[in-house]
């Protein structure tokens, strides 16, 4: 276990200067951290938004709405211990809410918005939330629904009560303590029984800052909030990390290449944060431009590339960045000190075309449960093959590995969650006798605790876009159709230099289905089967999340290999 980040740093070492005044124990609350953060550079800009025009609050400007919102919820009986549900898109409002919930001294429920209604209703209810934050689309809904919310906050203005204008009289609110729970983040798939890991403000705050022990931010950073924010990843190494220190959150509405371009361009982004689908649309039209170019001009190119990237890379030298500087202005990638991957698997080759071009370009690991950092490849020792180093103060060990080292990654440390909410058998299978948190996917670590990793344990399926994919939920959906006797859904990756995985479907059609051709009974040849099971998965498609569907249908002619308690062996396929 590590101590110290790769080259000596200790970032939280300021915080000893408001232990005991500000603070007490090892790590400050959230709202605790967030009061130090405006103690130290209350004037400068925290939470802004580009689109349609600019507008930004300082952090002593957002810590007063923070403090209304707060007493607002005490008013009505907000306390420790209860819950209140935030979801919508990512705005100041959305941070406003969540940053008020933890000064009230409740838990956050974050919730996709991308979800269904039903399935947010689900999340909801299990989660026990009292109150709900919500943006305008879906306002009305919940306003009038017959969800068992207490009150209905708009994040959007002139719908409903709106966020900014809450607040309530001085009062004195019970606090939450380093150990409280401060966030519950439902990290399965929302159908059944959903899992809602419990994450303490000790979790959440030690992890920001024992991550910086691999990677040095400053409060003149400007950090870009592009995916969901109710997700782990950005939740914590985009929102809270830039609070930590004092930096800008320049909020994206849009997922889309031309709206986020000018973002970074406008708002001078310094730290961009996502997951592999977004850098790979990025580089590949970059290479697209040069090659347009002609082959000798991209030739030189990629020969300058290679050398620029051994110079940074042996002697930790960067060049790139002058000499690939015409082509960096032109992708808007000119102000970016720092690029962070995770959330799914990157080829290593886009790992160093970033680095060549002379982006300090890095990924990492981690999980919900972990919230969630707790690999980071330092920009000065970089291993492009590798998901990162394991950040201070994590114990991390391979429980049962092979010949080869490889076996299933286990982790302890402050930023493991207290468990799962309310499911007392789920936390006990989590994690080890003594105390390990089991991660579920495979890997080794070197000597010098670098991490690779070479499946998953389990059949998650992560999607190029960082989304975990669960098959069950998937294979549900095929239940009630007659032509279908088995189904199975797994990831597949497209070709050995494509770690991603996409979705496929493994079929075997029903030999007891009576088929037909319009209105005649006809054998159940190739042909007219597959045309029927395509429309099948096509139908189910459109039900499905658009990270969800599936990309590709195998037709089996056997019966697969089934248990006594007739669920198909995936592990002989």
């Amino acid at each position: 276990m590590q101590q110290l980040g790769s080259l000596g740093r200790k970032p939280w070492a300021f915080l000893d200067t408001y232990r005991g005044k500000l603070f007490m124990g090892q790590w400050p609350t959230l709202p605790e951290m967030f009061t130090i953060t405006c103690r130290r550079y209350g004037e400068r800009p925290c939470f802004t938004i580009y689109e349609p025009d600019r507008i930004s609050l300082s952090y002593n400007e957002s810590l007063e709405k923070i403090k209304a919102a707060a007493r607002w919820l005490h008013a009505r009986g907000i306390k420790k211990g209860d819950k209140v549900a935030v979801t919508g898109k990512n705005s100041p409002e959305w941070a406003v809410a969540y940053m008020g919930v933890l000064f009230s001294g409740a838990t956050v429920v974050p919730i996709d918005y991308q979800l269904k209604n039903e399935e947010t209703d689900l999340l909801i209810a299990t989660a026990k939330a009292r109150v709900l934050f919500v943006d305008e689309e879906k306002f009305d809904r919940y306003k009038n629904g017959d969800a068992a919310l207490e009150e209905v906050i708009s994040l959007k203005k002139g719908v409903g009560t709106y966020v900014y204008d809450l607040d309530g009289p001085e009062a004195e609110i019970e606090a939450a303590q380093s150990e409280d729970l401060a966030a519950l983040l439902f990290t399965s798939g929302t159908m059944g029984n959903p899992k809602g890991a419990m994450l303490t403000h000790e979790n959440l705050v030690s992890d920001s800052y024992l991550s910086q022990g691999h990677l040095d931010i400053f409060h003149t950073d400007i950090f870009y909030a592009l995916l969901p924010i109710h997700h782990a990843y950005t939740m914590l190494a985009v929102l809270i990390e830039s609070l930590s220190v004092g930096a800008e959150v320049v909020f994206g509405k849009r997922m889309v290449t031309k709206a986020i371009l000018k973002d970074l361009k406008e708002a001078k982004i310094t730290m961009l944060l996502a997951v592999p689908l977004l850098f790979n649309k990025v580089l590949a039209s970059i290479i697209r431009g040069l090659k347009e170019k002609g082959p000798v001009v991209y030739g030189l190119i990629s020969f300058l590339m290679a050398v620029s990237g051994f110079i940074k890379k042996v002697f930790k030298v960067n060049p790139g960045k002058k000499m690939f500087g015409f082509i960096l202005d032109k992708a808007s990638l000119t102000t970016l000190r720092i690029c962070i991957c995770g959330g799914g698997p990157l080829a290593p080759s886009v790992f160093r075309k970033y680095n060549q071009l002379g982006i300090d370009f890095i990924q990492g690991y981690g999980l919900t449960e972990t919230s969630p950092i707790i690999n980071l490849n330092p920009k000065e020792h970089y291993k492009e093959t590798s998901v990162g180093r394991v950040i201070p103060w994590i114990d991390m060990k391979i429980l049962d590995p092979d010949e080869r080292g490889v076996g299933e990654v286990a982790v302890k440390g402050p930023v493991v969650m207290k468990g799962y909410f309310e499911m007392p058998e789920e936390t006990a299978e989590a994690f080890t006798q003594d105390g390990y948190l089991k991660t579920g996917d495979l890997g080794y670590l070197d000597n010098e605790d670098y991490l690779y990793l070479t499946g998953r344990a389990k059949n998650m399926i992560v999607t190029e876009g960082g989304k975990n994919v669960y098959p069950e939920e998937i294979e549900n959906e095929f239940q009630l159709f007659e032509e279908i006797d088995q189904v199975l859904v797994r990831g597949y990756t497209a070709g050995k230099n494509d770690r991603a995985e996409r979705i496929e479907i493994l079929v075997y059609p029903s030999p007891d289905f009576k088929w037909t051709e319009g209105d005649e009974l006809a054998a159940p040849g190739e042909e007219l089967v597959k045309k029927r099971i395509d429309s099948i998965v096509a139908e189910v498609n459109q039900r499905l999340l658009p990270y969800q569907r599936i990309e590709r249908i195998t037709l089996l002619g056997e019966p697969m290999e089934m248990t006594t308690t007739k669920k198909i062996k995936r592990g002989t396929l």
